[in-house]
């Protein structure tokens, strides 16, 4: 960030997560609303109408349940919903349902590591609620319209403590969310159609005590996280220190011009009025229920981390498969089923070549994880020196876009390299016969002239010969 003059950014993040369930949280309406047209995936508890009561989904509350663990922490034993009032027109029961004070995940944290330093953010709670449906305004017209297809779609409020102070910091706490929701399979993480949502409270201050704050809401990026605290950091410095005071707000974030806008200011809980929902019992979990779905967690990135920190891959490279959780799933098998030293050569070629062809759109990591046997085949040939690391990546690229066996494509493609040493040697007797200055050279100790003569036995071979080998025979010759 730019200079703070002496201030304190605080920022907290609340983290709106829609759980993967078939159908909304108290109706049984389909959840994915990203291709329906407007007004298509409703009923009678969607649109409030007088007498509807709502039925609780019981998956999404194992998905809670799940993210609690992913979180590092337990789902509560027990919780409650409650009606949070306000009035707007994509909310037409003229309140939400959600959970305020008994929620059903309290605690836990989610590390994170920025500039090369571990920082723990600790989450304060995640709560579960009904989404509001979704008001479009269109350009030009002195009209607004309403599309309650979201309207109750189950949503998880993950509120973090107010301890990060960086933009870094900010934006990547909000990729470890994304990633441990991901790998957890409590939600698609669709940030472009708004599955995951970010809200961050901002606020700087001179002293300990926090400034006031402003939110800026419904963000669904991680550089627009960053973005959105940097400008926000920047304004009310600014604003202090020309004598202004901060307004406690709800703000908006302009992506095309890089900085946030006022929307509205912002409410405090009893303007909520809150109080329990009559209509919805409150929900207590089996302790073997519970049991079962932690059992049943699927590896969490973290574990993935040190997996990969023991097989000698950096930093870039562990992040770069963990953003991938098919690549790091698949890797993490070959771990478990192979030695270090194969698996340690595969993930080389995922974070290199094969990254590359997936970026040029050649392959796709589908056609990866299908050629596990081709990859561990093309590995032991190569540790059997029938392959230099360069044709190796060859035979490999041709491989995973054809499924053909690797062994005959080196063949077809004349790069299975020669390793016989009873075959080689005639080869290099003449290459030295034919080169008597540069033997001469390197029985002077003029050790650069072995690649001179490396480079002629390759040459004779039809690049066929293992060039290790090749040394090592004129040194024996020679030395």
């Amino acid at each position: 960030m730019s200079d703070l003059k002496g201030y304190t950014a605080t920022i907290g993040i609340e983290c709106h997560v829609q759980l993967k369930t078939k159908t909304k949280l108290f109706a049984g309406v389909d959840n994915d609303a990203r291709d329906a047209e407007p007004n298509t995936l409703v009923s009678h508890i969607c649109f409030g109408l007088p007498g509807a009561l709502p039925v609780l989904n019981e998956k999404a509350i194992e998905l809670a349940s799940k993210a609690a663990f992913a979180l590092n922490t337990h789902p509560q034993p027990f919780s409650k919903f409650d009606r949070k009032h306000y009035f707007y027109p994509d909310l037409p029961m003229g309140y939400q349902i959600t959970q305020f004070d008994q929620p059903i995940i309290l605690g836990g944290h989610v590390d994170v590591v920025v500039d090369g330093e571990k920082k723990r953010v600790n989450i304060t709670r995640a709560h579960l609620e009904a989404d509001a449906g979704k008001s479009q305004h269109p350009t030009g017209k002195d009209y607004s319209l309403v599309d309650l297809n979201r309207a109750g779609t189950p949503l998880l409020e993950i509120v973090s403590e107010p301890e990060m102070h960086t933009a870094a910091e900010a934006k990547a706490y909000a990729r470890e969310l994304y990633l441990r929701m991901k790998y957890a399979d409590v939600s698609d993480v669709d940030l472009y159609h708004g599955n995951m949502r970010f809200d961050v409270n901002v606020s700087v201050s001179k002293t300990k005590e926090l400034g006031t704050r402003s939110e800026t809401k419904n963000l669904n990026s991680f550089r627009s996280v960053e973005k959105a605290v940097e400008y926000e950091v920047k304004r009310q410095i600014d604003l202090l220190e020309h004598g202004h005071k901060i307004v406690q707000e709800t703000r908006g974030w302009d992506d095309a011009k890089q900085k946030t806008f006022s929307q509205r200011s912002k409410e405090d809980a009893h303007d909520y009025r809150y109080f329990p929902d009559p209509d919805l019992p409150p929900v207590v979990l089996d302790e073997k229920v519970v049991a079962v779905i932690e059992a049943e967690m699927p590896e969490s990135p973290e574990s993935l981390r040190g997996a990969f920190t023991k097989l000698g891959l950096d930093y870039s490279q562990i992040e770069m498969l963990i953003d991938e959780p098919d690549a790091a799933i698949f890797l993490r098998g070959l771990i478990d089923a192979y030695d270090a030293k194969t698996a340690k050569t595969i993930a080389n070629w995922l974070t290199g070549e094969i990254q590359r062809l997936i970026g040029d759109e050649v392959i796709t990591w589908t056609n990866v994880i299908d050629k596990e046997s081709q990859m561990t085949k093309l590995v032991a040939m190569l540790d059997a020196n029938k392959l230099s690391s360069t044709a190796a990546k060859e035979v490999l690229a041709e491989s995973l876009r054809s499924g053909d066996d690797p062994e005959k494509i080196a063949a077809d493609k004349n790069l299975i390299q020669e390793s016989d040493e009873g075959a080689l040697v005639m080869i290099v007797q003449e290459v030295i016969s034919n080169n008597q200055q540069a033997a001469d050279d390197v029985k002077n100790g003029e050790m650069k002239a072995i690649g001179f003569l490396v480079g002629q036995v390759m040459k004779a071979s039809q690049g066929k010969a293992n060039p290790q080998v090749v040394q090592d025979l004129i040194k024996k010759q020679l030395l």
